[in-house]
């Protein structure tokens, strides 16, 4: 895959493809989403880039009414609340992402271990564009 280091600057720019890439140890096999400089169980540093097909299963989450800055930016506050949650991946990992099509007013009925699917969410700001990690229902 590409000769991109390993780090979160890099992470975002695949995010920016629609990709959502990892790191895996050429030595032991170990995934890291988001990827790591270095193993996490042998630690080697002869890692290379995989693509994650984006499934897993949620783990936990919060709906949050008292939005950070770039989240009011966007609509979000106490009157428009969203999910943000854990992610198990499939292929091993686990992610935070913003998770949507749940109602953020019925906590009630969202369930830990929902199927889950990656999504992409493309925000365009007057200067420029960005992709954040999301994932909704299967």
């Amino acid at each position: 895959m590409a000769e991109r280091p390993f780090n979160d600057i890099s992470y975002n720019l695949f995010l920016n493809e629609d990709k959502l890439m990892g790191s895996k140890c050429k030595k032991c096999g170990t995934r890291s989403v988001p990827p790591r400089p270095l193993c996490t169980r042998c630690y080697s540093t002869d890692l290379e880039w995989v693509e994650v097909p984006g499934r897993g299963k949620l783990a936990a989450f919060t709906c949050i009414y008292i939005a950070p800055p770039f989240m009011v930016a966007q609509g979000y506050n106490r009157n428009n609340p969203y999910v943000s949650g854990v992610i198990d991946l499939e292929d091993g990992g686990r992610v935070d992402a913003r998770i949507e099509g749940i109602e953020p007013e019925s906590p009630e009925e969202i369930k830990v271990g929902t199927p889950m699917k990656v999504k992409f969410i493309h925000r365009k700001d007057t200067d420029s564009e960005e992709t954040y990690l999301g994932f909704e229902p299967l």
